[in-house]
């Protein structure tokens, strides 16, 4: 091994081409080939010189990395894998040249709020995995206010199809209205959660990921990140 050499997956996730983990599926499915052969061994390792296609397509190697807010409104997938979704959150999002992104973590369809996207396959996958710890916070309004040992049951957490969910923190924050912290954001965790104590969620919307507050970014609105808010998004214990 030279030092100039990367693993492939390392190189498509830096290309904006998709998160380390797809990458590697995308490696084993056969659709890269390096100097047009197919790689299937996601830990292949490639030279600076090399050729890397997806599909036949030519990976340009990365440019710059972008990394950015977007106050999703109600109504908005965040998905790129739909090619039929009438609504995708990052369809709001319009740079000039245009540039591929992935959004760090999702928010469903009926949820609003802050979410992050970027081209920066690594800064994806820290964001996203469950290791790192980074919180984030939501406020959640529901149908009543909860009890004490309701507050308690959510706390503790429950099990739900198998999973057990749990928040880090939840106080209450206004009429029906209530802040709570995740750590690791499950398939709509926190209206799962709020229906198994009978108070189903009636709005949802993120606020905040790690240290970086949505602020008073307009709904539907995004901008690009500094380097200082960067880092904050990634401070595992805000």
């Amino acid at each position: 091994m030279t030092g100039s050499e990367e693993r492939l997956v390392k190189f498509l996730s830096a290309a904006g081409v998709a998160s380390r983990r797809a990458a590697g599926d995308l490696v084993k499915a056969g659709r890269i080939a390096v100097n047009g052969r197919t790689i299937r061994e996601p830990g292949f390792r490639i030279l600076p010189a090399d050729t890397v296609t997806l599909d036949g397509r030519p990976v340009e190697p990365a440019g710059r990395f972008h990394y950015i807010m977007l106050n999703k409104p109600r109504g908005y997938v965040c998905t790129n894998a739909d090619p039929h979704a009438p609504r995708k959150a990052v369809d709001l999002i319009r740079l000039d040249p245009p540039v591929r992104l992935f959004s760090a973590g999702r928010l469903d369809k009926e949820s609003e709020g802050m979410i992050l996207f970027s081209n920066d396959g690594d800064y994806v996958a820290r964001l996203t995995h469950p290791r790192y710890e980074i919180r984030k916070t939501y406020l959640v309004r529901v149908t009543r206010e909860f009890t004490e040992p309701e507050l308690t049951r959510i706390r503790t957490g429950i099990t739900d199809g198998g999973e057990h969910l749990r928040v880090i923190s939840i106080a209450p924050a206004g009429n029906c209205l209530y802040r709570i912290v995740l750590n690791e954001g499950k398939k709509r965790e926190i209206r799962r959660l709020t229906a198994a104590v009978g108070a189903p969620t009636l709005e949802l919307r993120r606020i905040r990921i790690g240290g970086l507050a949505l602020g008073d970014l307009p709904q539907g609105a995004f901008r690009e990140l500094t380097p200082e808010e960067v880092a904050l998004t990634l401070e595992a214990h805000s």
